[in-house]
């Protein structure tokens, strides 16, 4: 009688345990991922010393009126300053 209502107990718990696991309610939940902006992760790149990576800025258009020097100064790309590598970061959450 006593072995009868403790394998009752084993399976009714064993019951709810299943039910709890196959449905979707009673899961746990997770915290969402976060999106990475996908503007900024076609524009930035982040460095392995952490710094922000960008292409240079004012040479899409009216390079005549630009000096020769600027033209020159402005070829390839350049590290953010800290207050703009604060916000591209916060857009980018998986790539530190």
């Amino acid at each position: 009688m006593i072995f009868e209502k403790n394998i009752k107990k084993c399976l009714y718990s064993f019951n709810n345990i299943l039910i709890n696991t196959l449905d979707p309610r009673y899961r746990e939940k997770k915290v969402p991922k976060m999106k990475t902006k996908s503007g900024a992760k076609k524009r930035f790149k982040v460095t392995a010393s952490g710094r922000v990576k960008s292409g240079q800025a004012g040479k899409r258009h009216g390079m005549i009126k630009r000096s020769s020097k600027f033209i020159r100064s402005a070829r390839g790309t350049t590290t953010l300053c800290k207050a703009d590598e604060n916000i591209v970061k916060s857009y980018m959450p998986y790539s530190r």
